[in-house]
């Protein structure tokens, strides 16, 4: 039997947090071992649970989902924070990707909330699909500047050419495959490239590639 999956739920709608209570004790490896409806009792649950999966609402009177995820990920990098919201607005989704966020889901989108904490316990960052939507627009309409910034940074850092065209398509939210075909190489060899480059940058996720790619000077 898999190892259960502890979940703390904070979000401001009771009616919310018993509708997925019920969803994830239906999904048997999942259970709720808190609950807080604010920012403030989500930083303070997670301190005093240490749950798996952090899964927190952003729009909450008080203090907010970012903020509370700002806090807790300064203190302790390891958080699994989860974003579960009606917004699928670019700021919020960039800002949450930015903070090192596991995944951002939308509720519309529930049924599919317990693969994706398996996947996020598995290691993986998650996306509802329409948040892969908006996150593929804002890589394509972002400035140029941008890019110019980043590849002023990749050569500081120690990137090679190849390297730093392998992050600018992983910043554009191209799959390994899709890579390879661009750049006329092996999905295996992308692999490998994106394990060099985590390496040198001391990244964990492709996530986190695309936040350096897009981030100020």
């Amino acid at each position: 039997m898999s190892e259960t999956i502890r979940v703390a739920l904070v979000d401001d709608d009771p009616f919310v947090r018993s509708s997925l209570a019920t969803i994830l004790a239906a999904a048997g490896d999942l259970e709720i071992c808190g609950e807080g409806a604010d920012g403030d009792e989500a930083i303070a649950l997670y301190r005093r649970v240490r749950p798996d999966i952090l899964l927190l609402d952003i729009q909450m009177p008080g203090r907010d989902g970012i903020s509370a995820a700002s806090e807790i990920l300064h203190s302790d990098p390891t958080a699994r924070i989860v974003f579960l919201t009606t917004f699928s607005d670019d700021a919020y989704i960039t800002e949450a990707l930015r903070l090192g966020s596991k995944g951002y889901l939308i509720k519309q989108e529930v049924a599919n909330l317990a693969p994706a904490l398996r996947s996020v316990m598995a290691g993986q960052v998650v996306l509802g699909g329409e948040v892969l939507g908006r996150v593929s627009s804002l890589a394509q309409s972002a400035p140029e500047e941008a890019g110019a910034s980043a590849e002023e940074r990749a050569r500081a850092d120690g990137l090679t050419e190849r390297e730093f065209e392998i992050v600018e398509r992983i910043a554009q939210g191209h799959d390994n495959k899709e890579i390879a075909a661009e750049l006329f190489m092996s999905e295996g060899t992308v692999r490998n490239h994106v394990s060099v480059i985590l390496a040198k940058l001391n990244l964990k996720n492709r996530t986190q590639l695309a936040r350096y790619y897009y981030q100020a000077p």
